[in-house]
């Protein structure tokens, strides 16, 4: 049973995917979690509020948390944001995100390649950000 099954409104939240200082989670895993697998349609729109990208402290400074919470984090946010049937498969947002990392950096946040196996990592090569 579910918390909206009895009826309360919820936020998803999960020390899983959706934690930022998971740093081996790709944006594509992230994009991937379902916030209303397992409750029905209906339910899932009524009850369910939205829900939040994680980002703790223990493992990072000034000097890293933007490369560790961008770009990864418009993934969680085109879920939560966007219709269920526009968001089911990364593929689809692949242009979108890598857009979304170039304007980041275009705008003086320092959001990690969005190829990256492990966020925050360095850029593997120089090149456009497009490419990294």
């Amino acid at each position: 049973s579910t918390q909206s099954t009895w009826g309360y409104r919820v936020l998803w939240s999960t020390d899983g995917v959706w934690y930022l200082d998971g740093l081996s989670v790709t944006w594509q895993a992230m994009y991937a979690a379902e916030p209303c697998k397992g409750i029905p349609a209906a339910e899932c729109a009524q009850y369910m509020l939205g829900g939040e990208g994680c980002m703790w402290a223990e493992t990072v400074d000034t000097s890293d948390i933007q490369q560790t919470i961008w770009p990864r984090m418009a993934a969680v946010a085109e879920r939560l944001w966007s219709p269920l049937a526009s968001t089911t498969h990364a593929s689809e947002a692949f242009y979108r995100y890598h857009n979304f990392r170039c304007l980041l950096n275009r705008r003086g946040i320092a959001a990690a390649p969005a190829a990256n196996p492990v966020a925050r990592e360095a850029p593997p090569h120089p090149g456009s950000c497009m490419i990294q």
